[in-house]
């Protein structure tokens, strides 16, 4: 038999064979469009209210200790510091699989051949010394370190290392997006529970007043000049203003504990200064350029890692079609009798084996795996794009949000204005006989509505600054 013939023709077919299944088929990827517009509303001013810390952005000194009392004990975000744990220890866990694994160990055990097989028979016939058989049963003591090491030829480890490390940053990130959300939520908690106190002394000054308005009318009805219906109306509103007390009252402690659950701590008086509120202005507002949010938005940021990672994933995924080479060597000492264990070089054991795998029957399985990977691509694609997009809406909703809410301001305090100077002047009327009681308590209505509306929109203009330092990506630095 041509065995030289028969050994040539196995290794034209184990090539023919490793050619075939290396062909990866072909797939349709998609690239990112990162493309923005130019600017916001025709400014190209690049300085960006995002790079200040919040430290600098927030001055109020209670709320600067509420946010840093968050942070440090927000169980959510300490939920989300372990999840960032568990990735850096799965990427180091990675980073090892590429480098060849060593092991050493001892190890005993018996065996016992067949006598009539091969190597029971040798074992009977052989001698190890002269005048000694070889032990039957056969028993064996081994020490030694052995190695195994797949090399990575197509960077499959690697890669699968990259992107392990990758998904980290991106938990990181995902990280610095919360903290962002939870300075905002805090923050905005914070001026709505200012704009309630402010509504709630607005309330306690319009009952005296409509109290002293209730005392007059009843002086007016001894005289004769209205009746008991105007006393009961009176009566009515300001009956209808004491019982809004408390249902801001209840409102000021939801809010006192939503801030509270935030902090991480249990119920108790939140620290404030609400009497500056109303004087409170804006800080002067620099959005930059559209194309810095790709930069200081943390959930852009995390779109980006995650894609990036999406695109290794393929790669890894494509290096299942190719050959896999692997080496196992090994060395130590082996011997029946652990007196001999240590005997060299008789007892000695060494080997080294190299493996070239292809894969050729599961081929359907790694397709099945590479078409899921290039879709989960196209995924992040989306993903990324989508992130890219509702960012720049959102700054451009707030920006335009400050800007209304300003002008909105500025027409309230006119009607604030008027109205109060209107209270003075139908109570005068009133006095006089020259109006009847339904203006006067339609005008200290109106006058009421007007400054709870101011004060509704000064938290809105609050908000909307808050937020839009949030959509511009501040609050994480």
């Amino acid at each position: 038999m041509d065995y030289k013939r028969i050994l040539n023709f196995i290794v034209i077919i184990a090539v023919a064979g490793i050619f075939y299944t290396s062909c990866a088929p072909k797939i349709t990827q998609k690239t990112e469009n990162k493309t923005v517009p130019t600017s916001y509303k025709d400014s190209q001013d690049t300085l960006n209210i995002a790079r200040n810390k919040w430290q600098e952005f927030f001055t109020d000194p209670y709320l600067r200790t509420l946010i840093d009392t968050a942070l440090k004990n927000n169980q959510e975000l300490n939920i989300t510091l372990q999840e960032i744990v568990i990735a850096r220890n799965e990427a180091r866990a990675r980073k090892g699989d590429y480098l060849p694994m060593l092991n050493i160990g001892a190890g005993a055990g018996i065996f016992k051949e067949g006598r009539y097989t091969r190597f029971g028979a040798v074992d009977a016939t052989t001698d190890i010394k002269p005048g000694t058989k070889m032990p039957d049963p056969l028993p064996n003591f081994t020490v030694g370190p052995n190695l195994s090491w797949e090399v990575d030829i197509w960077k499959k480890l690697r890669n699968s290392r990259k992107s392990a490390m990758l998904r980290y940053l991106a938990t990181t990130e995902g990280k610095n997006f919360m903290v962002t959300r939870l300075i905002a939520e805090i923050a905005n908690s914070y001026f709505e529970l200012m704009a309630l106190d402010n509504q709630l002394e607005i309330l306690r000054t319009n009952i005296k007043i409509q109290q002293n308005a209730l005392d007059i009318v009843r002086q007016l009805k001894n005289a004769a000049k209205v009746t008991e219906l105007a006393v009961s109306r009176f009566e009515a509103e300001v009956a209808k203003n004491q019982s809004l007390l408390f249902y801001i009252s209840q409102q000021i402690t939801e809010t006192e504990n939503n801030i509270n659950l935030l902090v991480g701590r249990f119920p108790q008086t939140v620290a404030r200064n609400s009497q500056t509120f109303p004087n409170l202005i804006s800080s002067a507002i620099h959005e930059g350029i559209p194309s810095q949010l790709l930069a200081n938005r943390p959930d852009i940021r995390r779109a980006e890692q995650e894609l990036t990672a999406a695109k290794l994933d393929v790669k890894i995924a494509k290096a299942n079609f190719y050959p896999g080479f692997r080496i196992t060597a090994g060395m130590g000492f082996q011997a029946f009798n652990p007196k001999l264990l240590l005997e060299a070089p008789e007892s000695i054991l060494y080997y080294a084996t190299g493996e070239l795998v292809a894969p050729l029957i599961n081929r359907n399985a790694i397709k099945a795996l590479y078409y899921s990977a290039n879709a989960r691509q196209i995924q992040a694609v989306y993903n990324y794009e989508r992130a890219i997009l509702r960012a720049h809406i959102e700054v451009v909703n707030q920006l335009a949000n400050i800007q209304n809410l300003q002008s909105s301001y500025e027409l309230r305090s006119k009607q604030v204005d008027a109205l109060t100077h209107s209270i003075n002047i139908s109570t005068a009327l009133f006095q006089s006989a020259r109006a009847d009681y339904m203006e006067v308590l339609l005008t200290q209505r109106d006058a009421l509505d007007s400054r709870f509306d101011l004060i509704e929109t000064k938290k809105q203009q609050m908000h909307a600054v808050v937020n839009v330092y949030q959509a511009l990506g501040g609050g994480w630095y």
